[in-house]
């Protein structure tokens, strides 16, 4: 019955079919869009991608573009929700149940510094979810109540995402605030500020830095294994 559903609803075969021409991304966006979720299976079907490439490849541009025509009112915040609930749906179909990839007994967090800007940090909790790695989003908050949640919840791997400079350099400020509490909280930071410049991690403080969503699964085994 729901694959009838599907079928009905779905626009792979009508509208985004016309596109077959385009990229991946661009049939995606026009799947969230008219919220088919069969025309998202069968596109990632098509890509012959991974599931975490398809990820990074394909779901992350489409939903920086509807981001962006939201921006300019192109789209509504509905078009821009749904977009980002289809997508962690379907991560959680392909990767979900997969046997956990990581096993990672701490405490992990997630959180976006002083940024609205949640793609990044959407992204990995998709790649966080599809290993099976239970973690506690913070969402957006600032250095100091960062640091708050981080003493209070006993959290022991810290991921950051920022998009913006000052904001990246925030996180001098979380890394003095855990150690003054004499938190043993080790922290994993990414973002474009991070991909600019690869030593910039290092100066405020962080462990290890990610160019990419997946790698946050590598980040987490080198902290298991002592390397930073």
């Amino acid at each position: 019955m729901l694959l009838e559903k599907y079928m009905v609803t779905s626009c792979y075969s009508g509208n985004a079919a016309d596109n077959l021409a385009g990229s991946p991304a661009l049939l995606l966006e026009s799947a969230l869009i008219g919220m088919d979720r069969l025309a998202v299976q069968q596109i990632y079907a098509d890509s012959g991608l991974s599931p975490l490439c398809f990820c990074e490849q394909v779901i992350a541009p489409a939903l920086t573009v509807i981001g962006e025509k939201w921006d300019r009112g192109d789209l509504s915040l509905s078009h821009v929700y749904m977009s980002g609930r289809l997508c962690e749906e379907f991560m959680e179909q392909v990767l979900g149940g997969h046997p956990p990839l990581v096993d990672e007994r701490r405490r992990v967090a997630l959180a976006v510094l002083e940024d609205y800007h949640l793609l990044g940090k959407r992204l990995v909790g998709f790649v966080l979810k599809g290993a099976g790695i239970s973690y506690l989003d913070y969402g957006t908050v600032g250095a100091q109540e960062l640091v708050h949640r981080v003493q209070r919840d006993g959290v022991r791997v810290l991921l950051i995402s920022t998009l913006m400079l000052p904001s990246a350099l925030k996180v001098r400020e979380v890394r003095d605030g855990l150690d003054r509490l004499g938190l043993e909280c080790r922290i994993i930071v990414g973002g474009a500020p991070f991909r600019l410049d690869p030593a910039l991690h290092r100066e405020v403080g962080a462990d290890l830095g990610c160019d990419t969503a997946s790698q946050v699964l590598l980040a987490l085994a080198q902290l298991r294994e002592g390397v930073s």
